[in-house]
């Protein structure tokens, strides 16, 4: 089991965990929350043995194996599938050893210690690993081409889940996964509970993402006011119990506070009279020993809403026979990713795009957007359309070296700064963070300003495409709570199926370069994924 003894750790001067008590039982499967900064990254290190407690003691047994996720992928000629299997290191070790042996001049020891090696690779299931390589990376989105291709060719998200690959290679006892979703697909996602669901060690994941602690975990561990506390079940029993113990704790705090009115008064009548002297100094005694109950954080919750758009027009915009994708601005050739797209879109849709990265859904919300011009065919606009575009990458698109003032003053340069003031107050951007530079602002808070921008403009078409990358669980139910209410149309592609499910109410599915409606929920994709693409992996995770 993992066991912590009165642990005590600050990074420089801020102490992230007090004299901290805890029990976590092997096979247990534990979702890891708390506020950003609450310190969950540095529990990790903890575990993984990079820091060290400043008081107090953490262990688990000496025997287990520990995997995790690395956070950088080394520019590698190596393949990709070659990449994942080192992950297994005593595997690799082996063959190492087997090469250097047989590179040797024959002999008897050569000989059986070459037997005893074969026999080690043999349990160590050498001869299945390229099939479980290949399964396993199926999974996670790579086409079989893409295994044979070398690290060097992948962008940062693909090696990211190259890395996590690796981390699920590795024969493990306790596995640590810190935000795993980040870079995954939808589909990716399913698939990838699934195996974490047959895993059989110890597992750790930090994530914002509401539905997949809900499918995988059966703990919860919340790091709050320097404490880490204990949760039986998964993300949403947790929610029940946290709220009725915040009731719980207003109704004690309430009662304590007429406790001590009560004996204020009594000091205060009486302190003066010599007959009642020796009462009042008790009354005294007892306010003094009163224990403090801490003082229920009504912390901030964020939330915010989407301003009333002028009215839309119907439809608000109208794709014949469009022909979806790049063209090569010197050479003019062209990359088209989707065709046939033919569809009105009405006032008041709220929509899904499902489908694996890489299939077109980007595609689709840029050519709507007018980001990128279409191949052929036409899109016609309605008289007063207003778009709000969230790219995938809009945090990026910001200028960091500006705050949130100045981004305000770009879109709304006749507005009075008291006016766009308050606006980025009810943003959380108040004070002097609304005149600071947004560098060093956390992803989150950068993603809550690009929102912002959004929210001002009023707009009738919302297109969002992948919104939640950088938010914590706190603003997501923020912007699901005002998509929810939002008056106006709505495309969005996610992999945060709580934001799907609350927000849209069809499904389109991009995918073999077509774009087509979807028949059904989130749990009637999760079964055709299943049936139709998902069926050889979920065998090769049971294996």
């Amino acid at each position: 089991m993992i066991r912590f003894q009165h642990v005590s750790l600050a990074r420089g001067v801020k102490p992230l965990l007090e004299s901290v008590d805890l029990l976590l039982n092997p096979g247990d499967k534990i979702g890891l929350i708390g506020a950003n900064g609450a310190g969950k990254s540095s529990l990790f290190g903890l575990l993984r043995g990079e820091l060290h407690p400043d008081q107090g003691e953490l262990s688990y047994p000496p025997n287990w194996r520990l995997a995790y996720v690395a956070q950088e992928t080394p520019a590698l000629d190596r393949s990709a599938i070659d990449y994942a299997i080192d992950g297994d290191i005593t595997l690799r070790a082996l063959e190492q050893e087997l090469a250097a042996l047989e590179a040797q001049p024959e002999s008897s020891e050569n000989g059986i210690a070459i037997g005893n090696l074969y026999g080690a690779l043999a349990d160590a299931d050498a001869y299945t690993v390229q099939s479980r390589a290949e399964q396993l990376l199926t999974g996670l989105g790579f086409s079989m081409a893409q295994m044979n291709q070398p690290l060097t060719s992948f962008s940062g998200g693909w090696r990211m889940r190259l890395n996590l690959a690796q981390a699920l290679m590795c024969p493990s006892d306790l596995l640590l996964l810190d935000e795993p979703t980040n870079h995954l697909d939808l589909d990716a996602i399913i698939w990838l509970e699934d195996w974490l669901k047959r895993y059989p060690g110890t597992l750790i994941i930090i994530s914002h993402d509401r539905d997949f602690l809900d499918e995988v975990v059966n703990v919860i561990v919340h790091i709050d006011e320097r404490k880490l506390k204990r949760y039986s079940g998964h993300y949403s029993s947790f929610e029940r119990q946290r709220a009725a113990q915040l009731e719980l704790a207003a109704g004690q705090q309430e009662k304590q506070m007429r406790q001590k009115a009560h004996l204020e008064s009594f000091i205060n009548r009486f302190k003066a009279q010599a007959s009642k002297a020796r009462q009042a100094q008790s009354r005294i005694k007892a306010l003094a020993r009163m224990e403090e109950l801490a003082p229920l954080r009504a912390a901030a919750e964020f939330s915010f809403q989407f301003r009333e758009p002028a009215r839309a027009p119907d439809p608000l915009l109208v794709l014949d026979d469009v022909r979806a994708g790049y063209r090569d601005a010197e050479t003019g050739r062209e990359n088209a990713i989707i065709g046939g797209i033919g569809f009105s879109l009405q006032s008041g849709q709220r929509i899904g795009l499902l489908g694996v990265n890489g299939a077109g859904k980007s595609t689709l919300i840029k050519t709507i957007a007018g980001e990128i011009d279409p191949l052929s065919g036409t899109a016609t606009l309605g008289k007063g359309l207003s778009i709000g575009y969230f790219a995938q990458h809009q945090v990026e698109m910001l200028r960091h070296d500006e705050s949130p003032l100045w981004h305000m003053n770009k879109i709304a340069p006749t507005t009075r700064e008291q006016e766009l003031r308050n606006f980025l107050g009810g943003f959380n951007f108040a004070g002097p963070m609304a005149t600071a530079s947004i560098k060093p602002f956390s992803g989150g808070e950068k993603a809550r300003l690009a929102l912002a921008l959004i929210v001002w403009q009023k707009p009738n078409l919302l297109l969002l495409d992948e919104p939640t990358n950088h938010l914590d669980l706190e603003t997501r139910e923020a912007l699901t709570d005002a998509l929810a209410q939002f008056e106006g149309t709505l495309i969005l592609v996610s992999h945060d199926r709580h934001l799907l499910r609350a927000t849209t109410d069809q499904f389109i599915i991009v995918a073999d370069g077509r774009v087509q409606p979807f028949d059904g929920d989130l749990e009637d994709y999760k079964a055709w994924l299943f049936a139709t693409k998902l069926d050889s992996k979920k065998a090769a995770s049971l294996a």
